[in-house]
């Protein structure tokens, strides 16, 4: 059997896949030399005596692990029990035993047919059998060092596979594999997956480098970059200037300035032509209005909405718009940047790139999110695409969070009040729109009479509301309080938000509520968020309470909920992990592919 007929069958892609599949229990029918209580024993057994009952059978078994006889008592016995349980007849039998009083007894024991051995039992499609002959011929020490592995690794990994009774103890004490094997595990499951995305990358030539200086644009700005904005623009320098077209992800926390980095690649693209696609055409005309107080005024700067234009586009260097982009006839960019990169589809994101490309030859191509990732993930997800982390802020948030329930609201209400009569905005967040039964909170609409009675200035919007961007429009020059569903997540920028209140905070990721509690403090003025909730003794929450920083949040919210709002386990390949874990696994994922890029 050759290694790619063996791995075919058993269902796997590499050899250190099939060899991290290690078995999910063992079936040792070595006999036990002595006879040890409230433990699985199998021994070497003579019928003695035999007693049949309704619905049991009873034996009394002669053993050399025992000086005293073991009662054997079978329930519901099959008629092979019957003829194999008599008198003078001899079998090995595997069971726990137990002490009932004076006597040793073990209930249900199997008939092992073989003894001396250690069988693994693996999950697996194919039959058991046949599954262990390819486990034995390709899965060894001196293979798995082949692959890559060093020998420490490789042999904890051959030995969960082949193990003695030294091994078959700690497996039990541990009541699984023991910390070094599943270090060893981690780390070879990390190794595979970047040596064998080394080879799944694929990178296209450039249209043209792009070498702009940015010197102009820094000129005019009254404050100087943060260290995680001028290592987001170094990276992007770099891949600019480079022949291979840019593929990379710039990932920022809330309010960490990725507005910057953006106007900085659309310099160095100068006096080529950049693009930059926003999911709405209030962030797009934001972005428009950021571009125009701050680029050089050399600069041509158009906005492309729907039904909507400023500037010219046709002779623009930098053109900013929505999705209405796709079918507008356009002149070519040789830089494709998208905002917020994940509320667009893939086939959006695609015939943006496709519309100006020269055959193979492509626009260098930059991504922006919001949303942060583990780090853990981010290392993972930059086998296929570069990926850039701005993790400070240009200045500090204040923001106060905290947790308050249903007795809290009369402070909350008195809170509001003062902030309002400040010249402050306010923000409540809704679960529902709609009344719902299974959820023990007031809607949106239940709850919107309540705030129309008792303040002024009150504005509504939510995800279904085709008015939403003139709603939030209006509510950011006149209004005092908005009420609305997380279609406020990522939106409008509102320097008077100054309180913002999550109703049902415990049913929302914690990813979700940094990018909510974000919405204010935008400016460093003091800020509040409570976290309005039925639960407020809420392990969740308290976490969410104390951490500021996204990155650590969307660790939390993996290891919190396994999943929240980012899938967990799961990576741009689409490939979910047997044993990594991307909110605790960063040294070694960090470790394993330093490994890979070393081969």
């Amino acid at each position: 059997m050759t290694k790619s007929e063996g791995l075919a069958k058993a269902g796997f892609s590499s050899l250190i896949e099939l060899a991290i599949n290690i078995p999910h229990s063992y079936s040792d029918t070595r006999l036990s030399e002595r006879a040890e209580i409230s433990k699985t024993n199998t021994i070497e057994a003579e019928v003695v005596s035999v007693s049949r009952l309704p619905k049991r059978l009873q034996a009394r078994v002669r053993t050399p692990a025992s000086e005293r006889m073991i009662e054997i008592t079978i329930f519901h016995p099959k008629p092979y029990h019957n003829a194999l349980f008599k008198p003078g007849m001899r079998h090995f039998l595997q069971g726990r035993i137990e002490m009932f009083g004076p006597k040793l007894r073990m209930t249900n024991p199997k008939i092992v047919s073989k003894t001396g051995q250690i069988v693994p039992r693996y999950r697996c499609k194919i039959r058991q059998d046949i599954y262990r002959r390819i486990v034995d011929t390709l899965v060894s020490v001196e293979s798995l060092m082949e692959e890559g592995l060093d020998r420490n690794a490789a042999e904890l990994i051959a030995r969960a596979h082949r193990p003695d009774g030294k091994w078959l103890e700690l497996y039990d004490r541990y009541g699984g594999i023991g910390p070094k094997t599943l270090e060893a595990l981690k780390f070879a499951e990390a190794f595979d997956y970047f040596s064998r995305m080394r080879g799944k990358r694929v990178r296209f030539e450039a249209k043209r480098a792009l070498k702009g200086s940015i010197g102009p644009f820094l000129e005019r700005l009254p404050f100087e970059l943060t260290e995680g904005q001028k290592r987001a623009v170094s990276d992007i320098a770099a891949d600019l200037g480079g022949a291979a077209a840019t593929r990379r992800m710039v990932v920022g926390d809330v309010g960490s300035g990725k507005t910057m980095v953006i106007l900085a690649a659309a310099m160095m693209a100068y006096p080529h032509r950049s693009i930059l696609m926003a999911p709405t055409s209030i962030l797009a005309r934001q972005l428009y209005e950021e571009a125009k107080k701050w680029l050089p005024e050399f600069m041509d700067i158009a906005l492309v909405t729907q039904g909507r234009e400023r500037g010219e586009p046709s002779n623009a260097h930098f053109i900013v718009g929505t999705h209405a982009l796709l079918y507008r006839d356009l002149p070519e960019a040789d830089l494709i940047m998208v905002d917020e990169q994940h509320r667009f589809g893939t086939e959006q994101r695609k015939m943006l790139e496709k519309f100006h490309s020269e055959g193979k030859r492509k626009p260098h191509y930059l991504q922006f999110s919001a949303t942060p990732i583990p780090r853990t993930q981010a290392m993972l997800d930059s086998a296929l695409i570069d990926i850039s982390l701005i993790e400070s802020t240009p200045f500090a948030k204040d923001v106060k969070t905290e947790i308050v329930g249903r007795r809290d609201f009369g402070k909350l209400k008195e809170h509001i009040g003062r902030e309002i009569a400040e010249g402050r905005q306010v923000l409540v967040v809704y679960p529902l729109v709609e009344e719902s039964e299974h959820i023990g909170y007031l809607s949106l609409e239940e709850s919107e009479e309540f705030w129309r009675k008792n303040f002024d200035g009150v504005y509504v919007t939510h995800g279904r509301d085709r008015l939403k961007e003139e709603v939030l429009q209006e509510f950011a020059q006149k209004g005092s309080i908005l009420l609305a569903t997380t279609v406020i997540e990522v939106g409008i920028s509102l320097p008077r938000l100054s309180t913002i209140v999550i109703a049902g905070a415990e049913r929302m990721g914690l990813s979700t509520l940094h990018q909510l509690r974000g919405r204010v403090g935008r400016t460093g003025l003091k800020s509040y968020c409570f976290l309005f909730t039925n639960t407020p003794d809420n392990d969740r929450l308290k976490a969410f309470v104390r951490t500021k920083d996204g990155f650590e949040i969307a660790r939390l919210d993996l290891k919190f909920r396994r999943s929240g709002d980012i899938l967990g386990g799961k990576i741009q390949s689409g490939k979910e992990f047997l044993w990594l874990n991307m909110a605790e696994d960063e040294a070694i994922v960090k470790r394993a592919k330093e490994a890979a890029g070393r081969r």
